[in-house]
């Protein structure tokens, strides 16, 4: 719990010994919070996100080497949390649906990336220079969403449904499908209801499915 202190910094209670981990989950969450305020990762700042979590920019690289990372950090944190949103939409669906359950979880990500698109862009951040490449795509944290959609293909397939392409393959096409959906939605600066465009995902699915 935090209050208001010296200079619109929010004062905030020291943690315990041991509770580290919670002190960066603090700096993730509001450095989240300013991504959406800001619209994308070029506002950010060491100083900005200590303001917004109510510590002094020493805490921050107790944890951070530099922006770079923190930024890193976040990119981990917005692909976990888009993973979690995805797979509580799909269990809205009963096990019976495999399609109903694919169509909840690729709505939920589309919904996301257009209502925040600060924390989508994000999603796509490159890879450092200086860090190994993985050997297997599906285990960095953006690739683990794409598996989710891999995964669905499968279950459809096992459900006894017809693919038209390999699920691999499958998951891979929706997920750029929609990504490419999603640029076109926020490169057009005209308002409008996102949700009609549910059809063109809903379509996707009818492409790969028979």
């Amino acid at each position: 719990m935090t209050t208001q202190g010296v200079a619109g910094r929010p004062e905030r209670t020291r943690n315990r010994w041991g509770e580290g981990e919670q002190l960066r989950t603090e700096i993730l969450n509001a450095a989240s919070r300013l991504l959406c305020e800001l619209g994308d990762e070029a506002g950010l700042s060491i100083r900005g996100v200590a303001r917004a979590t109510g510590v002094v920019p020493g805490s921050i690289y107790q944890h951070f080497r530099n922006l770079d990372e923190l930024a890193d950090g976040l990119h981990e944190h917005e692909c976990d949390r888009v993973y979690q949103l995805v797979e509580r939409a799909s269990a809205t669906v009963s096990e019976d649906d495999p399609v109903g359950r694919l169509r909840a979880g690729l709505r939920a990500y589309y919904d996301f990336a257009v209502a925040k698109p600060g924390h989508y862009r994000i999603l796509f951040r490159r890879h450092n220079a200086g860090e190994p490449v993985p050997a297997d795509p599906s285990t960095t944290p953006l690739g683990r969403i794409v598996a989710l959609f891999v995964a669905g293909f499968e279950r459809c397939e096992k459900a006894g449904h017809r693919l038209r392409q390999p699920s691999q393959q499958a998951g891979t096409m929706v997920f750029v499908s929609t990504h490419g959906l999603v640029a076109l939605y926020h490169a057009n600066p005209t308002p409008r209801d996102p949700a009609p465009q549910w059809r063109y995902v809903d379509n996707l699915l009818s492409l790969i499915i028979d």
